[in-house]
């Protein structure tokens, strides 16, 4: 079984849209934990809803705000499965991702890889040209550059053991990629692209000032990495970017 971890918080125009995502999967093994960050519209409604109609559906809901990481610490600690995945509450998989994903992880014995995705507006209209990923990256290359979407990511936690996010206010994702590549090689890619990303006009990787320093963070504060060598990393991720958003 994989685990899959959804954090949301006021995604009511999308949660709907996100769960069908996953329901529509050609492989049926899965339970989705959703951890709800105390959202103020009416996103819970719609979880709720999803439970009660689908037992592979779990929910749990935040007393206050938590933030990202915390929220999805909390459905890591929950998961039971084999393999685990996160899906935030506006994103989607194509129908075939956790199919191909698995076949490609269970053939090849890895124990972790991620996946290609396409790249939409809010209304699912493409923004970017689809974002093909490397074959493999280690430690010292995801330093320079993140291609690893956290929409993407599949682990095998059987085999790993569990990892849990960095409590940094945000890319706690590259966080917790780079310490899953302190323990495991390599991370393989799948240059199908089986993922949707929304690209919402408030998304981090959208100002890419405030994604530098975030990235600034990781590389002194989470990795102790320093400042000579961390000024280096930032100039091969600040070139990276510009590559990977054509702009």
């Amino acid at each position: 079984m994989i685990s899959i971890i959804s954090a949301t918080y006021n995604c009511s125009a999308f949660i709907e849209q996100t769960i069908m995502s996953v329901q529509q999967q050609t492989y049926p093994d899965w339970e989705m934990i959703i951890i709800d960050d105390s959202s103020t519209d009416n996103t819970l409604d719609f979880i709720k809803a999803a439970s009660l109609a689908d037992t592979r559906i779990k929910y749990l809901v935040n007393d206050e705000n938590m933030g990202p990481a915390k929220t999805r610490n909390r459905g890591i600690e929950m998961a039971t499965g084999n393999y685990m995945a996160f899906l935030d509450g506006d994103d989607l998989w194509l129908p075939e991702f956790l199919a191909v994903s698995l076949d490609f992880m269970e053939k090849n014995n890895y124990r972790f890889i991620f996946s290609s995705y396409r790249r939409v507006d809010v209304e699912l209209n493409p923004l970017y040209e689809d974002f093909i990923v490397p074959k493999k990256v280690s430690y010292h290359s995801l330093l320079k550059t993140c291609p690893i979407s956290c929409l993407t990511a599949v682990i095998n936690i059987g085999v790993t053991g569990k990892f849990y996010m960095p409590d940094i206010a945000k890319r706690q994702d590259y966080g917790l990629w780079l310490s899953i590549l302190r323990k495991v090689d390599f991370a393989y890619g799948i240059q199908q692209p089986l993922a949707i990303y929304r690209m919402r006009k408030n998304s981090i990787s959208r100002n890419k000032y405030k994604a530098m320093l975030y990235v600034w963070k990781v590389y002194r504060d989470l990795e102790k990495l320093d400042p000579l060598y961390s000024s280096y990393l930032m100039v091969n991720y600040v070139i990276n970017g510009l590559k990977k958003y054509g702009r």
